[in-house]
């Protein structure tokens, strides 16, 4: 099997996609993310370096804290999840821990969607709700904003919907 696609492999550890959703809201440093996720300092700086080197996340600025100096990261523009088409299994149980461990702090009596669906459609029909879903996502990421900011509410959204291959069994039916 070919060598993953590095930015694949960087998306592949939920401790990083977790860091890149916290980074849409607002640039933050190592430090601010390893509060914000509870881990320790040292992991927050292996795991920003990594989306970095992946070109997942940029540098925002450099602030002057306490005599030193804080790098602050913003994930990068665009739609990486979506662009990743080859190893998508090994995104797929990324993206499937991420949203085991997210379901565990669902807010008990909350509204939330949750849908699953094997269907035949037109092909028409497909490219007009991705469309769609791609844009609800793309407002959720444009509207983000930095951790506990007063009047924000804390949500988690994880999607994966595509095109399935004919067959569906051992037998090919």
């Amino acid at each position: 099997m070919a060598e993953a696609d590095p930015r694949l492999r960087a998306l592949a550890h939920p401790v990083r996609l977790r860091m890149l959703s916290l980074m849409w809201g607002a640039p933050m440093s190592a430090a601010e993310l390893s509060r914000e996720l509870g881990i320790s300092h040292a992991l927050a700086s292996h795991h920003l370096r990594c989306l970095d080197d992946a070109g997942l996340a940029e540098l925002a600025d450099v602030r002057v804290r306490r005599g030193g100096r804080e790098r602050r990261y913003r994930a990068a523009g665009g739609t990486p999840l979506t662009e990743q088409r080859d190893g998508f299994p090994l995104l797929a149980e990324a993206l499937a821990r991420s949203l085991r461990e997210r379901a565990g702090r669902r807010r008990t009596g909350e509204e939330g969607v949750t849908a699953d669906a094997e269907l035949w459609v037109e092909p028409e029909l497909w490219h007009d709700v991705r469309g769609r879903i791609l844009a609800a996502i793309v407002d959720l990421h444009e509207g983000a904003a930095a951790p506990r900011t007063p009047g924000t509410i804390r949500v988690g959204a994880t999607v994966a919907a595509f095109p399935l291959t004919e067959s569906t069994g051992p037998e090919g039916r």
